[in-house]
């Protein structure tokens, strides 16, 4: 369990590194619409580290995966628990290295990611109602497609761990590039990246930078776990 949240805790640094970085990069390019160039960022990316972790800890890196899967009992609630201690420290060693090796001026117009929300009338992010919905809606939409073909017991089985792995890996990373571009064309402000899918993503930029990021820093949180609550009930009345 250990070595899996010492895995957890260094892909959720090096994943909140080169995913923001990439993020913040696309957004600041001349291209006209950075859209699709936001959403391939993800998925690339998704998909290498997902590759990469779920054999090792089950490529959770996100407080969603790791509670559903402790809902569902995949996992334990200690195990989970230590995940998510593990993965709030990973986000803060990203973020970390974002400061460092970022132009400050980019890294604050960005706020380190994109994690503005719109609680003191400010033009460059969301309201909360808007992100919320989105929060919700599209963890949901990540959860329905990328879970229930991860954790589908029998077709592990039938499949095999490596092309698991892969089948695993390029459909979740595909729903939360679906869901980023989503987002990101619904707001199109610079304070929003799109919807975070993981607390941990905003939860590094608002220990480090604080102020506005701290504004409706709860949706961020209360968004995915209502998902993850609505997804699991859903779940326990599918047919096998």
């Amino acid at each position: 369990m250990w070595r899996a949240a010492l895995t957890e805790l260094v892909a959720t640094a090096l994943l909140m590194f080169t995913l923001t970085s990439s993020i913040i990069s696309c957004l600041d390019s001349q291209d006209v619409d950075p859209k699709l160039l936001v959403a391939l960022a993800v998925f690339i990316i998704a998909f290498l580290f997902l590759m990469a972790t779920v054999p090792l800890s089950g490529g959770h890196m996100s407080h969603v995966f790791t509670f559903i899967a402790c809902l569902k009992g995949l996992i334990t609630l200690a195990r989970a628990s230590i995940y998510v201690l593990a993965q709030c420290v990973g986000s803060i060693m990203g973020f970390l290295l974002i400061r460092r090796v970022r132009n400050h001026q980019t890294a604050h117009k960005y706020y380190l990611g994109g994690c503005t929300i719109n609680a003191n009338g400010a033009t460059s992010a969301v309201s909360r109602e808007t992100a919320l919905i989105l929060e919700f809606s599209c963890t949901f939409v990540v959860l329905f497609v990328g879970v229930t073909v991860g954790f589908d017991k029998k077709r592990c089985k039938e499949l095999g761990l490596a092309v698991v792995c892969g089948v695993v890996a390029g459909v979740v990373a595909g729903a939360m590039a679906l869901a980023v571009f989503v987002s990101v064309t619904v707001t199109g402000q610079a304070g929003y990246a799109g919807v975070g899918l993981n607390p941990a993503r905003c939860l590094g930029p608002a220990l480090l930078e604080g102020g506005v990021l701290w504004d409706g820093h709860w949706v961020f949180w209360f968004g995915p776990f209502l998902a993850c609550i609505v997804y699991y009930a859903y779940s326990i009345n599918m047919p096998n």
